[in-house]
């Protein structure tokens, strides 16, 4: 679908396999799974339906020196056109 096309360009998003570097601790994470999703924004203001916009969620595995791919801390977060918290977060390394 194109949306997710979009998200991915526009926001740099990485591939399964890359790997990011936290900006705030500085730890290396690998990108294990993306998926496209629908994520749940703000209702409408006006009528209070429940709206949702195409989404990519990152699975992110902690490297770690020793440890099997897979095996220790993961954590995912789905990212839309409409935030950056990608680019606030994470520097692409590989």
């Amino acid at each position: 679908m194109k949306d997710f096309d979009n998200i991915i360009r526009e926001k740099g998003l990485p591939e399964v396999g890359q790997e990011v570097r936290s900006k705030k601790y500085g730890t290396v994470w690998r990108v294990m799974e993306k998926k496209e999703i629908w994520a749940n924004i703000l209702p409408d203001p006006q009528s209070g339906e429940t709206r949702m916009v195409p989404a990519i969620y990152l699975m992110f595995w902690r490297v770690k020196e020793g440890e099997r791919p897979g095996v220790g801390r993961m954590m995912g977060y789905e990212y839309t056109l409409y935030d950056n918290t990608f680019a606030l977060n994470w520097d692409l390394i590989s």
